[in-house]
């Protein structure tokens, strides 16, 4: 009996683009949160939500407390709720990434789920707004706010599908897709099979150099995607 997979996507600059329209709500959520004004611009990077608030707030002079990231989280997801009427006009899912969410939703071998540094809100609403979400079950994903360490969204999001599924989702079914090497870090942390794209700032000699088992230059063909999942 073949082993069922369990695909674990990253969202911004793999599934869609929002250029600097997420980025843009930290300087409303950190003033929000802490009564200042932002200093600092936030990095990213396919870093976790807990790490960008953490280092964004220290490097403001802020103690990086729990209420005061908590209020920060709480903020920035206002901020996405506030944005959402925008997202159609500013922001694109990028090339296959409908195509390719579907064809493996008609997989019964096939689980997907997120692996993103994004909130667990931000994530349904950016994803939502074109439509992505319905092949993904978000419940079982690993967000941002869980660790400062991407690598520690991995085995949490495999701990919760294993649960759900009553598989153990052996570390050679685990797939993680992203496009920054911190993405495919996780993966090589886990034992998982690393799939980057170079559709976000990495080019696929930086990916390569990074450990990515396969490298696609996007999503666009299906064929492709479906090959290095199960390859």
């Amino acid at each position: 009996m073949t082993k069922k997979r369990l695909v674990l996507w990253d969202i911004d600059h793999t599934l869609v683009d929002f250029a600097r329209l997420g980025a843009a709500w930290y300087a409303t959520a950190f003033t929000a949160a802490t009564g200042a004004t932002l200093r600092v611009e936030p990095v990213f990077g396919g870093r976790t939500e807990l790490a960008t608030t953490t280092e964004l707030l220290t490097a403001n002079g802020f103690e990086p407390a729990p209420d005061t990231i908590e209020a920060m989280f709480k903020a920035l997801v206002a901020e996405s709720e506030r944005a959402a009427h925008r997202f159609a006009t500013e922001a694109h899912a990028l090339p296959g990434a409908a195509e390719a969410l579907t064809a493996f939703a008609g997989d019964d071998g096939v689980v997907q789920t997120l692996v993103t540094g994004n909130l667990p809100e931000i994530s349904r609403h950016k994803l939502a707004a074109f439509g992505l979400d319905e092949h993904l079950d978000l419940d079982i994903g690993g967000y941002g706010a869980l660790s400062v360490h991407r690598p520690d969204l991995v085995p949490h999001a495999v701990t919760l599908a294993a649960a759900k599924h009553g598989t153990p989702f052996e570390a050679g079914t685990v797939v993680v897709i992203g496009d920054t090497p911190n993405d495919v870090k996780a993966a090589l942390a886990h034992g998982a099979l690393a799939i980057a794209v170079t559709t976000g700032l990495y080019d696929a000699d930086e990916l390569r150099a990074t450990g990515a088992h396969i490298v696609l230059p996007d999503l666009a063909d299906t064929d492709a995607v479906r090959t290095a999942v199960f390859s």
